[in-house]
């Protein structure tokens, strides 16, 4: 995909939608394409008053496997929507994911930063207008979560380099195990970010 141009959060760009008025195109036919991070699943358990394991069993929530790590996404139903579209809004608004924030830009990672692009076409609203990145991403400490997002990528690029290279299929069994129990089986406290990063470095 050839990115045009990169925004900063203090950045324009002309993706407001007027609150989408129940359009609800980005919530069909995702596929297993709106993965959650650590976040995002905090987010989702504390609002809910939930635990990962039960957001699974009710089938709003769905793992795949990508480059040998186990990742959540939310899970569609059979006729393709999101398990939390209700009556073609978004029940889940005020909580819902970091992609699902993000869209229609897209995120670039460098080492330390991320940066945003707008992908084309993707969002078929009409009259768009301009706004800041930032105020788009309605995100509470931004530079914080944007430092988690570097982080989080960093850390992910990181196992699936060391798994692709690793052959023993019980150590990448006990490794996939391990992520997957720290970062989104095993409830967080409520300062999120202190708990993330004291888990992040059990796996460096």
């Amino acid at each position: 995909m050839e990115i045009n141009k990169l925004y900063a959060d203090n950045d324009m760009v002309r993706v407001g939608c007027h609150d989408c008025e129940g359009c609800s195109s980005c919530c069909t036919g995702m596929g297993d394409t709106v993965l959650l991070d650590p976040y995002d699943v905090y987010r989702l358990c504390k609002g809910l008053n939930k635990r990962f394991e039960q957001l699974l069993i009710e089938q709003k929530v769905d793992m795949h496997t990508d480059g040998g790590l186990i990742l959540p996404h939310l899970k569609m139903r059979e006729d393709d929507t999101c398990a939390f579209l209700e009556n073609g809004r978004c029940s889940i608004h005020a909580i819902r994911p970091g992609i699902c924030r993000l869209f229609p830009l897209g995120r670039q990672y460098s080492e330390d930063t991320v940066r945003y692009f707008l992908l084309e076409d993707a969002c078929p609203a009409q009259n768009k207008t301009k706004m800041k990145v930032g105020k788009w991403l309605d995100q509470e400490n931004l530079k914080q979560y944007e430092d988690f997002l570097v982080a989080w990528h960093n850390l992910t690029k990181k196992l699936r380099e060391e798994l692709s290279e690793q052959t023993d299929e019980t150590y990448q069994k006990q490794v996939c195990t391990l992520f997957l129990q720290l970062f989104f089986m095993r409830p967080y406290g409520d300062d999120f970010f202190a708990d993330f990063y004291e888990r992040k470095n059990l796996l460096g």
